[in-house]
């Protein structure tokens, strides 16, 4: 399919910079299959809008400071980290990477350091970090928080980030980016759900900085789609499978969650336990075998994300989805409002 088909214009004073406070005050919109017209919500009221015996789906990924600026002599450094190799190597986009050379020495201060050690075929370099110190605990020394490229090129990384860009579901260190449809969920939130028979399970796919890389192609086809490593356990399987049994609806919180799903399920649609990495690219055409609904923020055109909430409802539905969406004042992208997806 064509790239541009999944283009749209958006007022950038549309694109949020800060989460709604408090989260579950987002606006929310309901679309739904078929020709029913889109309803307005506010997260707030997710209980009344599922039913008793539903399964939300929350991914636990925790997001690092993975973000790092160093110098490697004169020259600065720029490094975000988007995939873990193994305990002392990352594979990072770096600015200024042609200033790198395979044995160059970075130095990100605070006495973190790292030696670049490959060129991978995606561009990213392979960073080898100096020392015996868990790397997690270099980067909370060393790194910051890795906004979104849409938000932090319009404002300055701040304290207040740690916490606006990390849901309550996380724990599982190794995201650089937020599972950011999570963003919205509170106590009190958790608390209607819980009183409206609504069930939740955790997955963990760690999020990569590839999310946000565009789509440089004109056809999907070309695309080739970045790896992220995911893991469910088999008692969650086996709970969400017995969901699926007792006819209830498996609604995956963010696309990450969705995808990690859809990997893990075979055309039986059966979910079965995984671990590994998944680079699954969903677009219209496909065949959902795992979900019933997805909970999601609104996406940049031409992303694998638009392909993917256009796959699960139809490209007019969603593009009509959108344009109600900017009309009507909805804030857009990782801090902005969702929407709930119930084909």
């Amino acid at each position: 399919m064509k790239v541009d088909l999944f283009d749209f214009e958006l007022p950038q004073e549309l694109i949020a910079l800060r989460p709604a406070v408090p989260r579950d005050s987002a606006r929310m919109l309901l679309v739904e299959g078929g020709d029913v017209p889109f309803r307005d919500f506010s997260v707030s009221d997710l209980h009344s809008l599922l039913r008793a015996g539903d399964v939300l789906v929350f991914n636990d990924t925790r997001v690092i400071p993975a973000q790092l600026e160093g110098r490697r002599g004169d020259a600065k450094i720029g490094a975000t980290l988007h995939k873990r190799i193994d305990l002392r190597r990352w594979q990072a986009f770096v600015r200024n990477a042609k200033r790198l050379r395979p044995g160059d020495r970075v130095e990100f201060g605070g006495g973190v350091a790292a030696i670049a050690e490959d060129r991978l075929a995606d561009g990213s370099i392979v960073l080898a970090f100096e020392g015996d110190e868990p790397v997690e605990l270099l980067l909370e020394r060393a790194g910051r928080m890795p906004l979104p490229p849409y938000i932090a090129g319009k404002r300055a990384t701040d304290d207040r980030d740690r916490e606006d860009y990390q849901t309550m579901f996380a724990r599982e260190d190794g995201a650089v980016a937020a599972p950011t449809a999570a963003l919205h969920f509170t106590p009190n939130l958790i608390d209607a759900l819980d009183a409206a028979g609504i069930g939740r399970e955790t997955l963990t796919l760690h999020v990569g900085a590839g999310t946000f890389l565009p789509v440089k192609v004109d056809d999907t086809d070309d695309h080739a789609m970045h790896a992220e490593f995911g893991r469910i356990d088999p008692e969650t399987a086996e709970r969400l499978n017995a969901v699926r049994r007792n006819r209830g609806r498996i609604i995956a919180v963010g696309t990450t969650s969705l995808r990690l799903l859809e990997s893990a399920t075979g055309e039986d649609r059966i979910i079965k336990p995984f671990a590994g990495d998944t680079s699954i690219f969903i677009t219209p055409g496909y065949h959902f075998r795992a979900v019933d609904g997805l909970m999601t923020n609104f996406h940049l055109p031409k992303s694998t994300l638009m392909m993917l909430v256009s796959a699960l409802m139809g490209r007019d539905r969603m593009m009509a989805a959108y344009e109600h969406a900017i009309a009507n004042g909805y804030r857009f992208y990782s801090y902005g409002d969702s929407s709930l997806l119930l084909p």
